[in-house]
Order: structure tokens, then sequence, then C-alpha cells
């Protein structure tokens, strides 16, 4: 089975899961990158505000087609109980090219997982295969390996 691992991270919590995930599957991985700065204070409120909003961001092009693959894992933070915006951009701009999906996301607090998968369902039109949440502090204390194995079969 063919699988593209798609994710956004700002603190590179989310990109360590991405990157764990692909390994153990064999699967390509695309990073989103947006082209509006998230770093900072400043840009830490942003991202609260547009998640809110639900803005659509500008990102760079990405390098793989979703719809050449059997199944796309997508990872975000959650912000504000939401998904980042450049994920929700990435969907967008891939409307109707994702046949099987399964949602990963990680937060510094450890909720607004059930809200978030449920946004990315509404945003891919696709029920996720499995969905994976987990706290900034297992993934950093690779905390998650057991929960990661069951997320891959689910």
């Amino acid at each position: 089975m063919k699988s593209l691992v798609s994710y956004y991270s700002r603190t590179s919590t989310t990109k360590k899961l991405a990157e764990s995930i692909a390994e153990n599957i064999g699967a390509d991985v695309e990073e989103i990158i947006p082209k509006v700065n998230y770093q900072g204070k400043i840009g830490y409120a942003r991202a609260g505000k547009q998640a809110l909003q639900e803005k659509i961001v500008e990102i760079e092009e990405p390098k793989h087609d979703p719809q050449e693959y059997d199944v796309v894992y997508l990872g975000t933070p959650v912000w504000a109980s939401k998904s980042a915006t450049p994920l929700i951009s990435y969907i967008k701009q891939n409307e109707g090219k994702f046949k099987n999906v399964k949602f990963f996301a990680t937060s510094a607090g450890g909720g607004g997982f059930d809200s978030t998968f449920l946004q990315l369902e509404k945003f891919t039109n696709v029920k996720p295969q499995a969905t994976l949440g987990l706290t900034s502090k297992d993934v950093k204390k690779d905390l998650y390996l057991d929960q990661l194995a069951d997320f891959i079969r689910g």
C-alpha cells in the first residue's frame, strides 16, 4: 500500500511524530510549509486567531499528489481546539484527492483532539480510518510507541 505522511509543525513536535510514522510504514513525507510566519509570540497569537477563523493561507507548492496514494496520514498541532491553518490550506488545495485518511495531532495541553479530528473530517470529506492524539510531552519523551503501533494498524 502506497502511503503519504503530510503534516505541518510549528515547533517540530508534530514533525517528530510524522517522521516516526513515515519510518515505520515506509511512506513518502510532505512537510507543509506556510508562507506566513508563525514563530515567536506574535506568530503564536496569529496562529490561534487564524485557526479560530479557519483561515486559508498560502503554502509552498507540495511535492507529492495525494491522489497517487492509497492512504494519506494528515498531521497537525492543535491550535485553539482546531487544526493548524497550513494543514487546512493543504487540504483545500488538494480537495477531492483523498481516498483514505488517518489523522494525527499533537497538543501542548493535551486537549482539543476530538474537535480537530472532526474539523479535518469536514474538510477532507473522508471518514478517517484511525486517529491519534498525543501530548507534546509524550512525543518529546518517546512515550507513544504502543499507541503509534495501534494507529498504524488501524
